[in-house]
This record gives structure tokens, C-alpha cells and sequence, in this order.
């Protein structure tokens, strides 16, 4: 079974890479107890092959491509929309809180009221295939899980120049701390424009044969490049890979070890 999914407008693209990141460390504190190490240090070609195998793709397109980079182009809301039999309203909220604070450019805030750019739905594995269908339909709905088979899942909706207008994450609460933790780390960071899944890299949160729970260096770094203004919705893949080895040395992520805050 898939642990997630996303339904999106996008592209398809898997990078290929040579292993040569440094810096092992443990899992940071507060991570789960079996959580997997992380590496810190990374070459310019490994952000490089990240951030366009998953900036630029996803798993199932609904209607025509998009024209390129998605993501907000505006200061972003989330909300959490409590439900099932555990309440982790509050560990998603710290999920969120996290993001705001490691990637200052996301602009990122958690509200309760009901307009939110980014809505967080928590509930039971059991409501998860009925939650999709009265979220996108009954057709679309069996079609996509019969397409992933997913555990958790987002949904973007973007305008024609590729500003992500709204987003819907569904996060399942009763099947574990570890299952919970990985959909809620995973799902956000499709939610802000990392829309693709990656099985051929090792370091990201975004493969999903590796079970990981806390926000990774370099999950960090890929949205820290997303979200410099340099960036801007719509930019094609082109245009971005030209761009990326600037921000990448202008930015200080090469090299250097990023450490967990």
C-alpha cells in the first residue's frame, strides 16, 4: 500500500543520482524512537535532481498539465480540521508550526477559522475512501484508489499560471504515532508544491519506501528553493534548472551541513 498519494495538476518526472551525501546524523529529538538517521550535506547536483524530480510531477493529473512550478505566491493559512477517535489536533498544529519556523519564506500560519489556504482533515482509516468521495466525487475517487491505494492524501487545485489557490490534505489518526507522523510531514510538503514522489531518492520524505516522521534537511532545503522569491509559479522546468545552481550557492545549501532546529 502507498502511504500517500496526490491528486494534482503535473507533469512526470524520476532523477537518478549518485550517493554522495554527508553528514549523517541521528534522527533529531522528538522524532519517533525507530525514526531513520538523516544526512545533513549535500552536492549541488543532489539538490538539483531532488527538487526537480519532485517540484514537477505527481501521481494522478486530473485535466490539462500544468505549465510549470506550482506553488503560493501569497502569505499561506492552514487550519486543522479535527476528527477521528485520537485527537492529534494539537501534534498536526505543531507539524504546521515546525514548517513556519524552519522555512521563514512559506509565510506560514495556523488559524481556526474556516478560510484557510491549506485545510488539514484528521480522521479514522475507516472514513478515508468516503472522506475522498464526498471530496471529489465518487468517479474520481474510486479511480484514484484503485490507481495508489493510498494512506493519506492531498489534493492541489492551481490557477493556469501555477499559484496553488487552495489545498486539502487527509491525514489518518488512528493507525499509530508512526503512521500519523509520516502522513503529516509527507502531506505538507505536497500541500506548499512538492508534488511528486521520488522511490529512487534516499533522503527525502517524499520516497515512499521509507517511513521518516520529522521534517528532513533535506526536505528543508527543496522547500527553502521553492519558496525564494526567485521562484515563481509557473516557471518551466527549463527555466528552474538553469536557475537552481544560483539560489543553491546564493543560499548556502551545498556543502555545509544544515542542521535540525
Amino acid at each position: 500500500m502507498l502511504r500517500s498519494a496526490l491528486i494534482a495538476l503535473s507533469l512526470s518526472l524520476l532523477a537518478t543520482a549518485a550517493l554522495a551525501a554527508s553528514g549523517k546524523q541521528p534522527a533529531p529529538p522528538g522524532a519517533l524512537k525507530d525514526a531513520p538517521p538523516q544526512y545533513t550535506r549535500f552536492s549541488m547536483p543532489e539538490l538539483r535532481r531532488g527538487f526537480m524530480a519532485l517540484a514537477f510531477g505527481s501521481d494522478l493529473r486530473i485535466g490539462a498539465p500544468p505549465r510549470g512550478i506550482r506553488r503560493f505566491d501569497h502569505p499561506i493559512i492552514a487550519r486543522v480540521i479535527p476528527g477521528g477517535r485520537v485527537d492529534r489536533t494539537q501534534a498536526m498544529t505543531r507539524v504546521i508550526e515546525e514548517y513556519a519556523r524552519s522555512v521563514p519564506n512559506l509565510h506560514l500560519h495556523v488559524t481556526t477559522d474556516a478560510a484557510a489556504d491549506i485545510e488539514v482533515r484528521l480522521i479514522d482509516e475507516k472514513d478515508f475512501n468516503a472522506a475522498l468521495h464526498e471530496a471529489f466525487g465518487a468517479k474520481v475517487a474510486k479511480a484514484f484508489i484503485k490507481r495508489t491505494d493510498p494512506q493519506c492524501m492531498t489534493s492541489l487545485r492551481s490557477d493556469a499560471e501555477g499559484a496553488i489557490l487552495h489545498a486539502v490534505s487527509f491525514i489518518i489518526v488512528d493507525q499509530g504515532e508512526d503512521v500519523f507522523r509520516d502522513c503529516a510531514y509527507h502531506e505538507l510538503l505536497h500541500a506548499f508544491g512538492l508534488s511528486n514522489h521520488d522511490q529512487r531518492n534516499p533522503w527525502t520524505t517524499l520516497n515512499q519506501n521509507r517511513l521518516v516522521g520529522y521534517l528532513t534537511v533535506y526536505d528543508r532545503a527543496l522547500l527553502t528553493l521553492l519558496y525564494d522569491p526567485r521562484i515563481k509559479p509557473g516557471m518551466t522546468y527549463r527555466q528552474v534548472r538553469l536557475l537552481l545552481p544560483h539560489l543553491i550557492a546564493d543560499l548556502g545549501l551545498a556543502g555545509a551541513g544544515r542542521h535540525h532546529r
